[in-house]
């Protein structure tokens, strides 16, 4: 997340001993390019689903959209620069953005991982503890915001140090620590342990106790009469979320193994076969933010559906019906009779009583208190179907 090889080498290498022949810029470039075209893209179509659909306006989809932002403005804003400072060892673009090459990178995988992070916790609660309070749509954008700021706190010390130095032959980017010897890697050390090492130990305990919840048992508060159905909507969910965590893990420990490496052995940075190591690795940790639009589009029938409307210009594209309506804020159904009223936090639908001579909608949720269902029954002359919009009552 720090400048490439070439900082480390600023006091040294007055030539670039890092020119590479055009056959292998050529595919560095199209290996590259693709990253900021699909993660641009697929992130920005993510958000536009979310923001655009009041369905989709639940709190694992809000950490969804902070994710989505913060992948698609890395993936904007570092990705081809830090390629291009990577093959040609030069720097073009100032030391303005200079400090912020050095400081976005860590600022938006930070954001990224507690992201995910929260939405483990989210679903351990809605999933372990389905009866104690969960967060709502403002307190939800108070963490975002929270993450956010801890995010700037933990880049900062990057920005302020960062500068360019000119040499006779090339400009460089890097970051003069004022102990070079020690201070870079031990900030590394610390990145790598907030960033990557805390946030997945949290993660893969909480989707363990899930998992083990899932699969090998009985989900709390859940009735008999839908409980199949409300196991496959969770398992779902939780499915789609591993996937992402294990993706983002697998793309991004390379790179942490080779500042780790690099930094106990200094020498390995001189050497002029290192920076097919460092693009590859590089290139694996930046693709983490292409991947989870393609994830989400395989996994889940909405994002899928969204994918579709975004891309129903396209010849081999058919946006169905269904496909239509399962984007929709609601779903409404008349009934001329009495029905039973079903409340979960999973469940997409529920069924709401209305009394005309009252001119008022009642229902209420009871969970597992004297009865073997959660729901409620009222006589009444007309049934209303209708998906909620409350961040609570939804998964993504």
């Amino acid at each position: 997340m720090v400048s490439s090889q070439n900082a480390s080498n600023v006091t040294g290498n007055w030539t670039n001993q890092f020119a590479q022949p055009p056959w292998r810029v050529a595919l560095w470039s199209v290996a590259y390019s693709s990253i900021l075209a699909v993660a641009v893209f697929g992130n920005l179509v993510v958000m536009w689903i979310i923001v655009a659909h009041r369905r989709m306006r639940t709190v694992t989809n809000y950490f969804l959209l902070n994710l989505a932002f913060s992948d698609a403005s890395m993936a904007a804003f570092n990705t081809l620069i830090n390629f291009i400072y990577a093959v040609h060892g030069d720097w073009y673009f100032g030391e303005a953005y200079c400090k912020f090459h050095n400081f976005f990178p860590v600022t938006s995988v930070f954001a990224s991982i507690y992201s995910m992070t929260a939405i483990a916790v989210d679903r351990y609660m809605a999933i372990i503890h389905p009866l104690k309070p969960h967060l709502s749509a403002t307190a939800t954008k108070v963490v975002i915001v929270c993450i956010w700021v801890l995010a700037v706190v933990l880049a900062f010390p990057l920005c302020f140090f960062s500068t360019v130095k000119k040499l006779p032959m090339r400009t460089v980017c890097y970051v003069p620590w004022p102990q070079p010897e020690k201070d870079s890697f031990m900030y590394h050390i610390i990145v790598m342990f907030l960033v990557y090492m805390l946030p997945l130990v949290v993660m893969g305990i909480t989707y363990t106790i899930i998992g083990m919840t899932l699969w090998g048992g009985a989900i709390p508060g859940d009735s008999s009469d839908n409980y199949h159905g409300q196991l496959r909507a969770k398992r779902k969910v939780v499915k789609m979320m591993i996937i992402v965590v294990v993706t983002f893990a697998i793309c991004w420990l390379p790179y942490h193994i080779y500042f780790l490496i690099t930094g106990l052995n200094k020498d390995l940075a001189k050497n002029k076969s290192i920076q097919q190591v460092y693009l590859s690795v590089m290139w694996l940790a930046m693709s983490s933010t292409m991947y989870n639009p393609i994830i989400y589009c395989c996994l889940n029938s909405r994002f899928r559906a969204g994918f579709k409307r975004a891309l129903r210009w396209c010849p081999f594209v058919r946006l169905s019906s269904y496909d239509d309506l399962d984007l929709r804020a609601t779903r409404m159904q008349a009934t001329r009779q009495s029905s039973m009223c079903m409340l979960s936090r999973v469940e997409t639908t529920m069924t709401v009583m209305s009394d005309p001579t009252e001119g008022s909608t009642k229902c209420k949720s009871l969970i597992n208190h004297q009865h073997n269902h959660n729901g409620c029954s009222h006589s009444t002359k007309r049934a209303t179907t209708y998906t909620p919009s409350n961040p609570h009552d939804d998964f993504c």
